[in-house]
């Protein structure tokens, strides 16, 4: 995840990494900016038609842009790339505290212009049109997953006042439903028959669609390596693979597969106070869709009998069955960050190795052989040494 590392004391307001800071508020029609002319200090809010923040931009020094992340925020990421601009798109959820007194376009815009230069604040990496596109793809199987239960649960809920119970799962209840209807037939309105005939219909239509999108997905792993990367660890399929690469973006914006997976929400959620620090469940961040895949095919793997590792074994025998599932997910997010990251095909018998220190004591070796790493130096004995009390 990309942070913004290069405020430091002394730092000018206004001015990051060389680079005159703007905060633009962005909507369907009306743009609004701010930021501050370093050369005279003044406070400058503009507002811009759609059809001119382009041009304007066009006409204006690289400057460091600063953004929501919000419904069309990557596209003019990308267009502002393009002119040569930097680009930073901050999550709504940061920016919402920087808002003072009412909430108009200009606050937004002063409130954006102030959390892009936060310390330490966190940036949403920009997305490829390929990238959207796939997410695009699973956005449209979501909406169809969600009109096929709707569909099922209202044909379920009308026969239900005519004293017809079906089976539960949509392919048990589509193969009985068209026989219950034939059953109230005699005693219901022609028109209403016909209805829920109708209704059937279009839930095997829905269907189709569904597996229309799901032949278009296996046709994009197919052009894209990273996803035939992801789609050979196990526990990783159709959905998981283009949907985990598509939402990472670029893999280098984290700096480790823990970084992605906290990003995903797999990790303990902390809570602490007089230096006592509690871990909770996982924190649930970032996006639900991808977390959930992967917790399902976690799942699959450890329902694999006679595949399943010593580590996985042992873990089971340890923890309740769904703290399990979810340290699976996790060792699984970290595993497609690791391959896309390092650029390498997934090895099912791959070991990570620690980076050796390069002290002397790093390179002695321990018993077994393996090195060891130098000893901890503990605060009291570091404070002490500095005021010179231990030599």
């Amino acid at each position: 995840m990309n942070r913004n590392t290069g405020m430091h004391a002394g730092q000018v307001i206004g001015w990051m990494s060389g680079l005159q800071v703007v905060g633009m508020d962005i909507a369907k029609s009306v743009f609004q900016l701010y930021t501050v002319d370093m050369k005279t200090g003044e406070l400058r809010d503009k507002r811009l038609k759609r059809d001119k923040v382009l041009e304007y931009f066009r006409l204006m020094a690289p400057a460091m842009v600063a953004m929501e992340a919000c419904g069309g925020a990557h596209h003019w990421a990308r267009q502002l790339q393009k002119l040569g601009h930097h680009v930073r798109l901050v999550h709504a959820q940061a920016v919402r505290p920087f808002v003072q007194g009412n909430k108009t376009d200009v606050t937004d815009a002063r409130a954006i212009w102030l959390a892009v230069q936060q310390s330490g604040m966190r940036f949403v990496a920009v997305k490829t049109e390929a990238q959207q596109a796939a997410l695009t793809l699973h956005r449209q199987r979501q909406q169809l997953i969600k009109m096929i239960t709707m569909q099922l649960n209202g044909l379920r809920g009308l026969l239900y006042e005519f004293g017809v119970t079906l089976p539960l799962g949509r392919k048990a209840m589509l193969a009985q439903v068209v026989g219950a209807i034939d059953s109230v037939a005699p005693v219901l309105p022609k028109m209403t028959v016909d209805s829920l005939l109708q209704q059937v219909q279009r839930i095997v239509q829905l269907r189709q669609a569904v597996d229309e999108v799901e032949v278009s997905l296996k046709q994009l792993i197919s052009q894209d390596r990273q996803m035939q990367r992801a789609l050979s660890i196990p526990g990783v399929g159709i959905l998981s693979a283009t949907a985990a690469v598509a939402t990472m973006g670029d893999p280098h914006h984290f700096k480790s597969g823990r970084e992605f997976c906290a990003w995903l929400g797999l990790v303990p959620r902390q809570e602490g106070t007089g230096g006592k620090v509690k871990l909770l469940g996982i924190s649930k961040r970032g996006d639900k869709y991808v977390r959930t895949l992967l917790v399902h095919g976690a799942r699959a793997v450890l329902l694999r009998k006679g595949q399943s590792s010593d580590w996985q074994t042992e873990l089971q025998k340890r923890r309740h069955k769904n703290v399990a599932v979810v340290a699976q997910a996790a060792k699984i997010a970290r595993t497609i960050w690791a391959v896309l990251a390092k650029d390498q095909d997934y090895q099912a018998n791959h070991k990570s190795v620690r980076p050796q220190h390069s002290s002397a004591a790093a390179q002695e070796p321990s018993q077994d052989g393996s090195p060891t790493c130098p000893p901890r130096r503990s605060f009291v004995a570091g404070d002490a040494r500095r005021r010179g009390q231990v030599s």
